[in-house]
């Protein structure tokens, strides 16, 4: 009995240290979480950029409270392929790199006019397992080291700024969509083969902390393709007429009349959009005609409420026209007026499409309807004499 009671004892110790143990397991604390990537590529060499936080930097207590300066950390590192390149940053980073946090990803001009070179690193960060599907991605003229070092308002957390959440800066002011890199890549691989990429810029000129002046993130263009192909960069204010085509428009204002005397400010939301198109002279022709809400934030001077919605819906049919006019130049279909041809009559897109990759021309777009119904006036009436 003896004999057995200590074949027991030694058979549970054998399966006890067999078990897998802890230790290899990681402090949170002492890991650099990565929160976003730049990439870059000149002189055959990739150039890759990591923006790190540490715990300390994004836990929120007593001990780092908001407002508290805390520092960005950047890792640079360079190869002939991006394997190469992020292999560079491991060999001085410290600390163990967590990549489940990265939020965004930013590309340099000159990287993001090579689509394939674009689609191979997507693909090659996204294969990773801590990498998530839905990463933000943007383009820039800026340098790397400003764009992961720029600070937020109030100090807070980078991870809270328009780089990692720009869906906050949307709500208030509708604009230029944020896009996610595997909707960019999807849009890509269609047959019409249209994408668009925000460009990211750094602005010095709104925000001071105290006297001093303090830089901010700014969308302030976007960047196009066309048959997976670079086709070039508008700005905000050519994309103007952009933004009324985006179902997901939550709040824009407009001028009306839109000059250096406006009568009027008003907001404009719930975009409804129909897009129709015919066959005419061997060309594909669209009308647009588009419904939405808006109310008064400004009144200069008095006007009824019809004469308002008049000259609104002016406005933006003349914004929408000027946008689609300034692609078709760089042969950039702003509208995605190709995509949705594909969508809803494919034969006449591939009929086309086969005589022309690019079959758009400014007639291409006959007629704009805006109809704008203006719910309310704010807390105070129209006052009409």
């Amino acid at each position: 009995m003896r004999k057995k009671r200590l074949l027991l004892l030694f058979l549970n110790l054998f399966i006890l240290l067999s078990l897998t143990s802890c230790w290899n397991s990681k402090d949170i604390q002492n890991m650099a979480y990565v929160t976003a990537i730049g990439f870059d590529y000149a002189d055959n060499q990739y150039t890759t950029y990591v923006q790190v936080l540490n715990f300390s930097n994004v836990a929120k207590g007593e001990a780092n409270a908001m407002g508290k300066n805390v520092p960005n950390w950047i890792g640079k590192g360079t190869g002939t392929t991006v394997t190469e390149s992020f292999n560079s940053i491991y060999a001085t980073s410290q600390l163990r790199l967590f990549w489940g946090h990265v939020k965004a990803i930013v590309l340099s001009e000159r990287f993001l006019k090579d689509i394939d070179q674009v689609a191979e690193t997507y693909d090659m960060v996204n294969r990773y397992r801590e990498i998530r599907y839905n990463i933000l991605l943007y383009g820039t003229t800026e340098s790397m080291i400003d764009i992961f070092s720029q600070k937020s308002n109030l100090n807070i957390t980078p991870i809270e700024s328009l780089l990692a959440q720009p869906s906050q800066i949307y709500s208030q002011r509708s604009y230029i969509l944020p896009v996610y890199g595997y909707k960019l890549i999807a849009s890509l691989n269609e047959p019409s083969g249209l994408g668009i990429l925000p460009a990211l810029s750094i602005d010095h000129n709104n925000w001071f902390e105290d006297k001093k002046g303090t830089s901010m993130f700014r969308i302030n263009g976007a960047y196009f393709y066309n048959e997976k192909k670079y086709s070039g960069y508008m700005t905000e204010k050519q994309l103007e007429g952009f933004r009324w085509m985006q179902h997901k428009l939550e709040r824009s204002p407009i001028n009306i009349p839109d000059d250096k005397d406006p009568a009027a400010a008003i907001v404009l939301q719930k975009p409804k959009t129909k897009i129709h198109h015919y066959e005419k002279d061997g060309k594909v022709n669209f009308d647009i005609k588009i419904s939405l809400l808006a109310y008064v934030d400004e009144l200069i001077r008095n006007e009824t409420k019809e004469n308002i919605e008049k000259q609104a819906g002016e406005v933006i049919a003349n914004q929408i026209r000027a946008s689609f006019e300034k692609g078709v130049e760089i042969k950039a279909d702003v509208l995605e007026l190709g995509s949705r041809l594909y969508r809803m009559d494919n034969k006449l897109w591939e009929k086309q499409h086969s005589k022309n990759t690019f079959f758009l021309t400014k007639e291409s777009l006959r007629n704009v309807e805006v109809k704008v119904t203006l719910i309310h006036s704010g807390k105070y009436k129209l006052k009409v004499e």
